[in-house]
């Protein structure tokens, strides 16, 4: 069994690939919604009812969520990195300490 990426030590290349995939798990995501919803208002319309708005509002905020996740907090910031320098401050001076 061949991988596509090797397997790197370097700590900036597997926070890089782990942020590109979860944008790229972000993308697809959006792409679902888009078709899923299209065939909802086709449907809806031809039956002549208005329902399809619900299903796209409740899922437009799980997608909406999921966005801010991956490109606010986990990814377009460094607050996860922050926390775990943290902790690492933390941890040191409670070492130190003892």
């Amino acid at each position: 069994m061949s991988r596509r990426y090797p397997l790197s030590n370097d700590p900036i290349e597997n926070l890089a690939r782990r942020r590109a995939g979860a944008k790229l798990g972000w993308l697809i995501h959006a792409t679902v919604y888009v078709l899923v919803n299209l065939l909802l208002v086709s449907l809806s319309l031809s039956s002549g009812r208005h329902w399809a708005v619900f299903p796209a509002a409740g899922w437009g905020i799980g997608l909406l969520v999921h966005g801010m996740v991956v490109y606010f907090i986990a990814g377009g910031s460094n607050w996860h990195e922050r926390m775990v320098q943290s902790e690492r401050d933390r941890i040191a001076q409670n070492n130190n300490r003892a």
